[in-house]
């Protein structure tokens, strides 16, 4: 039996990383352990656990929130789908998103990232790092308007705004249970009461 350990596995070609494309390719036909997903980071195929139960009602919560300042255009959820960043060798599968609705027009199984409007991350212990460290310059470069890093472990919002060639050039903090101003194209206040994660119970036999 083969024991996956809860922490970011990569998977590297024998003979080298292959060009992007080829490794989306790779990445959509592989066989992925149950409760893990696969991404692309740094030129690398990723697998990461899944999200803990918990999450979802944050996740909920977020979407329910920014849905209705979303662009016209635009569809918020939580499904998902995997978002290519070709000149960053790059492909997430946000926990959120906001991206236009056209872009899911397609049979392709990965969709475009100059679609999103909006990415949010929840970090675990096993993605904390890649949240923090590539995703945010990643989003950024890429000019994606919002991102939004939810980091369970600080339990603190962080939101990321003005996108540049250098990356995010504004961003702001807020501990769990407090309000967050999420700027344009959303322009909207969210509410981060009932982030926290929940106590753990122990039961006696």
């Amino acid at each position: 039996m083969t024991l996956m350990l809860e922490r970011p596995t990569t998977i590297e070609a024998a003979d080298g990383p292959p060009p992007f494309q080829a490794m989306c390719q790779t990445l959509l036909t592989m066989e992925v352990p149950d409760g893990y997903r696969a991404e692309i980071v740094g030129g690398n195929i990723v697998m990461s656990p899944w999200s803990r139960g918990f999450y979802l009602p944050v996740m909920r919560s977020i979407r329910a929130q920014l849905e209705p300042h979303a662009r016209k255009d635009h569809v918020v959820d939580h499904a998902p789908f995997l978002f290519t960043f070709p000149g960053e060798e790059r492909a997430y599968g946000p926990d959120i998103y906001a991206a236009a609705a056209s872009a899911f027009r397609t049979e392709a199984r990965h969709i475009d990232g100059e679609a999103l409007s909006f990415a949010c991350e929840l970090t675990s212990p096993a993605t904390r790092l890649v949240d923090w460290q590539d995703k945010a310059p990643v989003y950024g470069r890429a000019g994606v308007p919002v991102y939004l890093l939810i980091d369970m472990e600080e339990a603190a919002a962080t939101v990321f705004w003005s996108p540049s060639e250098k990356g995010y050039l504004s961003r702001t903090t807020v501990p769990f249970g407090g309000k967050l101003e999420i700027p344009d194209p959303f322009g909207c206040e969210l509410d981060t009461s009932g982030f926290e994660v929940p106590s753990r119970t122990t039961t006696e036999s």
